[in-house]
């Protein structure tokens, strides 16, 4: 699977000859093959596609990447140099780059070095990866399926005396013993008062009986990101844990309902937040609803109080509220939804009604 073509099917709207792609992540997008860092480019023009890389990379990429010309970077004839050349060749006077990505030195480097003008257009490749193709579509419901089976695995493991540390080791083996192919962030794993601290760093802290335990996690496969939250109890629940949690679960079905295409991540939020906030638990829920997943964990569209804009149908956004007691407990409970015109459709099949252990 690529994209080469959708990308070059939006340049001449965009007004330009080529797209530059210098970003891992977008020229995963574009190419369907992985390099690490900044060990690979690839160019976008309405005639022909290529990807440059060095000599670790040539043979995977020519055994992986479809429909484009495989070229190799060595001594004398580094990237600029291979640049240089496609661009004479197809004549392009405005090329598109990755202003979101680029930095200012590398932006100097090829302004000077390559015979076109260089012109913003991160845009361009933030709109095609917002809205999921059905082969996208697919691969990420794989993936999710990959975390929920090492959600499965764990809840046998959580109990008094196992530290936090230990549960994010195991779900990190588990998620690659069922095929993921790396993690799409460090898993979160905080338990009791740690759990007030969002994006807490699993530590020593062993679990206690009377305590919640936050798991959020996700994996990589085929390129693509999942990400799920459970909150579980251990042992009991004092009735503060059980409208906390409850008044958590409400928010994230509320957000849900109202999750569609064409409504704003404003809106999509604030159906959550309302609820959060009517519990009285308003100033404890600091971060937004959702953010989009694919390619990056965190990438467009946002169910954010900042967007005002529509959200695509195809899109895939993350649904996440959740409330912090500082030093006290904490409760988030997401889910992944893809956006539908009439709605959305939920990628996460994983129970959430409160769990006790």
């Amino acid at each position: 699977m690529n994209h080469f073509a959708k990308i070059a099917a939006q340049l001449e709207s965009h007004d330009l000859d080529g797209m530059l792609l210098t970003n891992e992540a977008n020229r995963f997008y574009a190419s369907g093959f992985h390099s690490a860092g900044t060990d690979g480019m690839a160019l976008v023009t309405p005639e022909k596609f290529y990807y440059f890389t060095d000599s670790r990379y040539t043979e995977a990429a020519r055994r992986h990447v479809q429909g484009a010309d495989i070229q190799e970077v060595g001594a004398g004839r580094g990237y600029s140099v291979l640049l240089q050349e496609a661009i004479q060749r197809h004549h392009i006077r405005r090329l598109g780059f990755e202003d979101a990505y680029m930095t200012v030195r590398e932006h100097d480097l090829y302004a000077k070095a390559l015979p076109c003008q260089l012109v913003p257009a991160a845009d361009l490749l933030a709109q095609l990866r917002d809205v999921k193709d059905p082969e996208e579509l697919e691969i990420m419901v794989a993936a999710q399926r990959i975390a929920e089976r090492a959600l499965t695995d764990i809840l046998n493991e959580i109990r008094p005396g196992v530290t936090e540390k230990e549960i994010a080791a195991r779900l990190q083996y588990l998620m690659l013993h069922y095929g993921a192919e790396n993690m799409s962030f460090d898993p979160i794993v905080v338990s009791g008062p740690n759990g007030s601290l969002p994006h807490g760093v699993p530590s020593e802290k062993v679990i206690q009986s009377g305590e919640f335990v936050t798991m959020d996690f996700g994996c990589i496969y085929h390129g693509y990101c999942s990400d799920m939250t459970r909150t579980v109890a251990v042992g009991s629940v004092t009735e503060e844990m059980r409208q906390v949690y409850n008044t958590v679960l409400a928010a994230q079905k509320a957000g849900i309902e109202a999750a569609r295409a064409g409504a704003t991540g404003r809106a999509v939020d604030g159906a959550a937040r309302a609820v959060i906030q009517q519990a009285g638990y308003g100033p404890y829920f600091g971060h937004s609803f959702g953010h989009g997943v694919g390619v990056e964990i965190h990438e467009g569209p946002n169910a954010t109080p900042s967007n005002d804009k529509p959200l695509p149908a195809g899109a895939v956004i993350s649904a996440e509220p959740g409330i912090y007691l500082p030093g006290k407990l904490g409760v988030r409970i997401e889910d992944v939804l893809y956006l539908t015109e009439g709605g959305c459709q939920n990628l996460t099949l994983a129970p959430k009604e409160l769990l006790i252990l």
